[in-house]
């Protein structure tokens, strides 16, 4: 195997694929990096057998082969070279010789015939979605995952394709987030639960502007991701290939309450500054932010309390309903105000034991957050 490659071209196709690989792996050959060289193209592959990132860059390969080094070595090396043009060859078993400029190195790596093969779903079915539209939907919801390990059913954000839609869910049990587009091609129900360190990494690897294709079989799902034609060399796609949590997602409708109550319409950034001003005051025994909405004052009353103070602010606010006293996790409020990037948000919300619901004028997203007890 030799091919030549430009520095950069190099340590970009690494960074893509590099967070996969941890640093407790089980396996030798878990943190390494397969280097396959054919053609014009070298792709790189890592796994840690639940998930797994591909993407190939431009080369100049003269001889073909295959091999693979440790990434942790690797991406430091290719980082500190001295000169553009590098050329990677291996020199003997498992051996391989990097040059830029002055510089040589010599690393060992591991057959490439002991890395775990990684599921390619050709001739499964595929659909079809904007990045710029599964990125935002994912950001609007992955914040509400569960992170207890003994709920691992929650651990990761629910897709759910039917009826011309996609819809993604997350909830640890105390709030809900939900969001859905409308998607040609997503006609045929199919359910699948993507761990949260999955989630994490096809946030990363979207690109604005593409499109990204799903496909999956029985506990595999796999994203396709086109690349830009300008992408520091990078070459048309990254692919990543993901088990999917086993089991039954709760029936998410149950939460969403079915009748509205009453209605505040804020600016989302005011609320958003009004909560986090007022959590300056909470502590560990008293972290709630209470909002209290009266029809008389035409207010909505953010205030916290703890033993260290308390914070009061008023929103004028046009109200008809009746007086409503609530209280909220703070964070749990934040998190789906920031998320959104809409000017205007409805806050929903019945009595101080219902759950209050945030929604985005557009109609695509809704966060259900459970209140907590005023003491």
């Amino acid at each position: 195997m030799k091919f030549k490659v430009n520095r950069n071209h190099f340590f970009n196709g690494l960074a893509s694929v590099t967070n996969v690989v941890g640093s407790r792996a089980t396996m030798p050959i878990l943190q390494n990096v397969l280097i396959e060289a054919e053609g014009d193209i070298v792709t790189l592959t890592t796994t840690n057998l639940d998930l797994a990132i591909c993407c190939r860059i431009k080369a100049s390969v003269s001889t073909p082969g295959r091999i693979t080094l440790p990434v942790k070595r690797l991406v430091p090396i290719t980082r500190a070279l001295s000169s553009a043009e590098t050329v990677v060859e291996l020199t003997g078993k498992e051996r391989v010789k990097i040059t830029s400029g002055n510089s040589v190195f010599q690393v060992a790596g591991l057959p490439a015939d002991q890395f775990p093969p990684v599921s390619n779903f050709s001739g499964q079915s595929e659909i079809t979605l904007n990045q710029d539209d599964l990125g935002d939907m994912l950001r609007k919801v992955s914040y509400a995952q569960s992170s207890d390990e003994n709920r691992y059913i929650l651990n990761g954000v629910f897709f759910e394709f039917s009826e011309g839609k996609l819809t993604v869910v997350a909830t640890d049990g105390r709030r809900l987030a939900k969001c859905e587009r409308a998607l040609p091609g997503a006609d045929k129900p199919l359910a699948l639960i993507i761990p949260a360190r999955t989630i994490v990494e096809l946030v990363r690897l979207l690109k604005s502007g593409g499109t990204a294709r799903v496909s999956h079989n029985e506990r595999q799902v796999g994203f396709t991701i086109e690349v830009p034609k300008n992408d520091e060399g990078l070459v048309d796609r990254i692919q990543l290939v993901s088990k999917v949590v086993e089991g039954n997602y709760p029936n998410y409708r149950q939460v969403i309450p079915k009748e509205a109550g009453s209605k505040v319409r804020l600016e989302r950034e005011k609320i958003l500054e009004s909560v986090n001003r007022a959590a300056l005051m909470t502590d560990d025994r008293n972290n709630t932010v209470r909002l209290s909405v009266s029809k008389k004052s035409q207010n909505l009353e953010v205030s916290a309390k703890s033993e260290s103070g308390e914070a009061h602010e008023p929103i004028a606010v046009k109200y008809e309903g009746p007086d409503v006293n609530i209280a909220f996790n703070p964070t749990y409020v934040i998190e789906p105000l920031k998320a959104l990037t809409e000017d205007e948000i409805d806050f929903e919300f019945k009595d101080d034991m219902s759950p209050g619901v945030i929604r985005g004028l557009k109609g695509d997203f809704l966060c259900v957050v459970m209140p907590q007890r005023i003491s």
